[in-house]
């Protein structure tokens, strides 16, 4: 079997970790990214343009698949975030787990690992880079890009997938959301961080919030989520609404950041199939922009190439023909859009979550117990959040999961309060001499009621 190749484009998170593994796989390995070589990882180019990336276990299971090394490396630049610190208008501050055994999600600024991703791939002595090169087109059929396959890792505005739909009766939906975003930096005080290192900050206002990620320098990545138009608009807001993040951070700063740092949109994508025959396939953001809400965006990305990996391992170990890549593409995409099409759906309602719901007492009664439950029974009762987190179970399966859960936990709920209303109408009757009411009757009285 001839050598293969294959054209990567996109040099980012996703896009260097692919030309990892098919270079590992035996791909001659070109990778192109427009912008200009790797100083476009350094954080002047990426810092206050990106939200902060939450690495949990999806995105550690393809670096662990790769090399058990690479994830060590990473994992030894991370800091992890074992639960929410919840910021009320009075500045209290309030502490709500992840999960009920400590595990954390971890926060890890972009260009740092950009810069380990590519420097990995730099490894292999398949792989050629090349910066300062923009994909404009390329015919899939004649294989004019010089490859037996085209992978599209360039984002949520992928021109691949531009190519793909001129190609194929692809599915495809953009959608953006009401608030855009604009990042701030909280720096360290006295020499350490400002506030805990070991949660994700939120400051939830119902509409709209703010949110901190920790860093390496102590320093914070503040986000906003909302519109705003001058700094001293965000000076003002910032005092209604984030008055401890405001003194934390100073007026100057914020007004002068909110002027200089970029304004983003926020928006996510669906798309089906992510193929075109056996020559084109996209991945991560390319297929399945999403918002920031669930940090699984890049989580999901690494999970594409480590499902990709997969699948093709599956289909043929040593080379393969046409006929196994067109299996093996065909596989993946119908696969991989039922469960991106999931993540993307739990991410936009995870918005509503962080913004509103963790301050709202039914929300909060409903983590506890199945907190409680998830400790006694882990296997049988797992919280929505640590499902999609801290395992590797399929998004879709996560959501039929949670639902048949949810239904479970519902009745559980109703009869015990049903039990409760039996036992309270025993004792009264008892005491005032009337007749006790049936089971029966307890039963049809709830319900009627739900």
């Amino acid at each position: 079997m001839p050598e293969r190749n294959v054209v990567i484009i996109g040099g980012g998170l996703v896009g260097s970790l692919t030309a990892c593994y098919f270079a590992k796989r035996g791909w001659q390995v070109d990778l192109y990214e427009k912008r200009p070589g790797k100083q476009f990882c350094l954080p002047t180019w990426l810092s206050i343009r990106s939200i902060n990336l939450a690495i949990s276990e999806r995105g550690f299971s393809a670096l662990r698949r790769l090399d058990p090394t690479l994830e060590k490396r990473v994992k030894a630049l991370v800091i992890p975030m074992h639960g929410r610190m919840i910021h009320s208008l009075d500045g209290t501050q309030t502490s709500q787990a992840y999960d009920v055994f400590g595990k954390a999600i971890n926060s890890v600024g972009r260009s740092t690992l950009i810069r380990v991703l590519l420097d990995e791939a730099s490894q292999y002595k398949n792989v050629r880079m090349h910066f300062n090169h923009e994909f404009q087109q390329a015919d899939f059929d004649a294989g004019r890009a010089d490859s037996d396959l085209i992978v599209g890792a360039d984002g949520a505005y992928s021109r691949v997938r531009q190519r793909l739909m001129a190609k194929v009766m692809l599915n495809y939906s953009q959608t953006y959301i009401e608030h855009g975003y604009c990042e701030f930096s909280m720096p360290p005080r006295n020499g350490d961080f400002a506030i805990s290192p070991s949660h994700l900050h939120i400051w939830p206002r119902q509409s709209f919030m703010l949110i901190a990620l920790p860093n390496q320098d102590k320093s914070f990545t503040v986000t906003l989520f909302d519109q705003l138009k001058t700094g001293q608009d965000a000076v003002e807001f910032f005092r209604a609404n984030f008055p401890d993040a405001l003194d934390l951070m100073g007026a100057d700063k914020v007004a002068s950041e909110y002027m200089v740092n970029p304004k983003g949109s926020l928006m996510y994508v669906k798309c089906t199939p992510y193929t075109y025959k056996n020559r084109a396939v996209v991945i991560g953001d390319a297929a399945h922009a999403m918002v920031p809400f669930y940090g699984q965006g890049m989580n999901c990305g690494f999970e594409d190439i480590e499902e990709l990996d997969k699948i093709m391992l599956s289909v043929a170990r040593d080379g393969m023909s046409d006929d196994q890549i067109l299996r093996a593409l065909d596989t993946y995409s119908s696969k991989r859009t039922k469960d991106a099409s999931a993540i993307v759906d739990l991410a936009l309602d995870n918005y509503v979550e962080m913004r509103a719901k963790v301050i709202d007492y039914a929300y909060l009664a409903r983590k506890h117990l199945e907190g409680l439950l998830h400790r006694v029974f882990p296997k049988h009762i797992i919280p929505l959040y640590t499902m999609v987190s801290f395992t590797s179970i399929p998004y879709a399966a996560v959501i039929g999961r949670w639902q048949r859960q949810s239904l479970w936990l519902h009745r559980a709920v109703r009869t015990a309060f049903a039990a409760a209303a039996f036992a309270v109408g025993v004792a009264s009757a008892r005491v005032l001499g009337l007749r006790a009411p049936s089971l029966v009757e307890v039963a049809r009285l709830f319900t009627k009621r739900s």
